[in-house]
């Protein structure tokens, strides 16, 4: 159980993360799969101000993360990984290398083009396609802001 969340949040590292998600699952490490973020170093150390000392923080790129992800399976720390938007955890899941894990839809926003599903989630039509196609990989997708929450599944995400 190394992975215990795959969360796609546009804010990444913030509270609701490091504390709502990481203590409940007692993470050691996040792990941020951003392209951008992983090549922009005084970027890492803005988001590691929110990061108690006793939690690991990672920034990959996307190849480096899908490259080390099946290492992380294996490990005994327990890792969350988190992603900006639903195109990353698509390039995630590509080749089925989700499959069993459950992919969490947290923060994302309203924007031009998105359509609101829940308070805290707002999708354009192709996202909802990439969370098809990441669920026909072998995922399980569903969104839930917190732990406590109400757990709503990608069938009712999208309807029709």
């Amino acid at each position: 159980m190394p992975i215990v969340l795959f969360r796609v949040d546009e804010r990444l590292i913030h509270g609701q993360v490091v504390v709502g998600w990481g203590g409940p699952l007692h993470a050691d490490r996040i792990v941020v799969v951003d392209d951008d973020l992983a090549a922009s170093p005084w970027e890492q150390e803005l988001y590691c101000l929110g990061v108690p000392p006793e939690i690991e923080a990672r920034f990959l790129s996307v190849a480096t993360a899908r490259g080390d992800l099946p290492a992380w399976k294996a490990e005994h720390k327990r890792t969350i990984v988190l992603v900006r938007d639903v195109a990353t955890a698509a390039r995630m899941a590509e080749g089925g290398l989700l499959a069993g894990e459950e992919v969490n839809l947290g923060g994302i926003h309203h924007a031009e083009g998105r359509a609101r599903i829940l308070s805290y989630l707002h999708l354009r039509p192709e996202e909802r396609g990439q969370l098809d196609v990441i669920a026909a990989g072998g995922a399980e997708v569903s969104a839930r802001d917190l732990p406590a929450s109400k757990k709503v599944p990608l069938k009712e995400l999208t309807p029709g």
